[in-house]
């Protein structure tokens, strides 16, 4: 199978690197792409809102299928786009990428499908939405509407904050659609299932941290780590989450004409009287990808090629029983300001270490040297038995790690380590 990829951060790197482990793979194109995911395939530098070049390109090469990684090419339509001109592509349509595209949007089709979520309020203007929050009090949540990486979602815990939060939303777009909602209380869970119309297949889940300081301190990112599987997730759980919210919000897709076919990020909140959805994504999570495709014990491939197809019933998805533990480096300055530029290395040292896997993200080639190009820059991941041996292992491998301008949580799993001890 010919297959072009679409992307170029950690997320894609992940996904290149399981799907050449494909026996079925017969090319892999990768756009943009980076350094890292050279040794998986060919790179092209080709732009993801060049819709007709991405066809183009998928013609001339003669691609079976295009695995579109971000969510940002999916929302503005890529795949209508693709299979218009009949090109198999796995990830939903710009109708059903409002999952992830509109708050609001998501919003309404739990409520349809009765789906357990926060309730909400969706404001188009500054002074109501000030008046709503200081009415309902602190914590509360402020989302803006659309794409924001992941960092467009204030978890408020005074009014002021929210205020604040608010302000600085409408001072850039004045008639934003912000959704404000209650601030659910418990663990978050990401949990991923393929979909396929009403077809489901659960695809494992994993806990990121969020906020870019040890403790969950400081300003949300689009994650600074994660590990998998989370122990706060039980079978029972699970079973929950998919009769009471993945199912019914697949058939209430159906019904509004515009089924679900791809990868669905499920953002959950465990709380005390279960599963409540708080948020959908379109594609895989990332950091999430790279210990799932670290875990994952069968081809990928097939399983992408069975829900382009829209033949998914009967398609399995097995996992090795290991922990992985991802730990995401980024630059000094991240989610504010930052240098782009400067040089790092060590990364054949880490990804030498036991168990251990390097994930490139923020990086480019300059004059021979790899040198950071974004915020969030590199995942270290590790694989072991246990939680306490994937952890371990994966903050040696970041010890192996020469960037001085980088940083990182050192924190990264440890709420299944207290769920261990008890």
């Amino acid at each position: 199978m010919r297959v072009l990829l679409l992307g170029s951060g950690g997320r894609e790197h992940a996904l290149a690197w399981a799907i050449a482990k494909s026996p079925a793979l017969e090319a892999l194109f990768i756009a943009p792409g980076n350094p890292g995911m050279a040794e998986h395939g060919t790179l092209v530098p080709m732009k993801l809102d060049d819709h007709a070049g991405i066809v183009a390109f998928a013609r001339e090469n003669a691609v079976d299928l295009v695995v579109v990684g971000p969510e940002a090419p999916l929302v503005a339509g890529i795949a209508d786009v693709l299979s218009a001109a009949g090109i198999r592509v796995f990830g939903p349509s710009k109708l059903a990428a409002q999952l992830e595209g509109s708050k609001d949007f998501t919003k309404s089709v739990a409520v349809a499908a009765k789906a357990p979520t926060a309730n909400y309020r969706t404001f188009t203007s500054l002074a109501p939405a000030v008046a709503h929050v200081r009415e309902q009090g602190a914590p509360i949540v402020v989302k803006y509407d659309g794409l924001m990486a992941g960092k467009g979602v204030t978890v408020a815990d005074s009014i002021d904050e929210a205020v604040e939060a608010l302000e600085t939303l409408y001072a850039s777009e004045p008639t934003a659609r912000v959704v404000i909602e209650e601030c659910l209380i418990g663990e978050e869970v990401s949990f991923f299932c393929f979909i396929d119309g009403e077809t489901v297949l659960p695809f494992g889940a994993a806990q990121d941290h969020k906020r870019v300081f040890d403790g969950d301190k400081g300003p949300n990112t689009g994650g600074m780590g994660v590990y998998s599987p989370p122990q706060v997730f039980t079978a029972a759980m699970e079973q929950r989450a998919l009769d009471e919210i993945v199912r019914p919000v697949a058939r209430e897709m159906v019904t509004r004409g515009m089924p679900y076919r791809g990868i669905l990020f499920v953002g959950l909140m465990i709380t005390a009287s279960g599963p409540k959805l708080i948020e959908f994504n379109c594609r895989f999570g990332d950091p999430e990808c790279q210990v799932l495709m670290l875990r994952l014990a069968d081809d990928l491939l097939p399983i992408l090629d069975a829900v382009s197809r829209g033949a998914l019933g009967g398609v399995t998805a097995r996992f090795r029983t290991d922990n992985a533990v991802g730990v995401v480096m980024a630059t000094k300055g991240y989610p504010g300001r930052y240098p782009t530029g400067t040089p790092i290395a060590g990364l054949e040292q880490a990804a030498a270490m036991p168990g251990a896997t390097v994930f490139h993200a923020g990086t480019k080639l300059e004059g021979g040297r790899l040198v950071s190009s974004g915020g969030r820059v590199l995942t270290i991941c590790a694989i072991g038995k246990d939680l306490p041996e994937a952890r371990q292992r994966a903050y040696d491998a970041v010890a192996a790690v020469d960037w001085p301008e980088g940083f990182c949580r050192s924190d990264i799993g440890a709420k299944g380590l207290a769920h261990l001890k008890g």
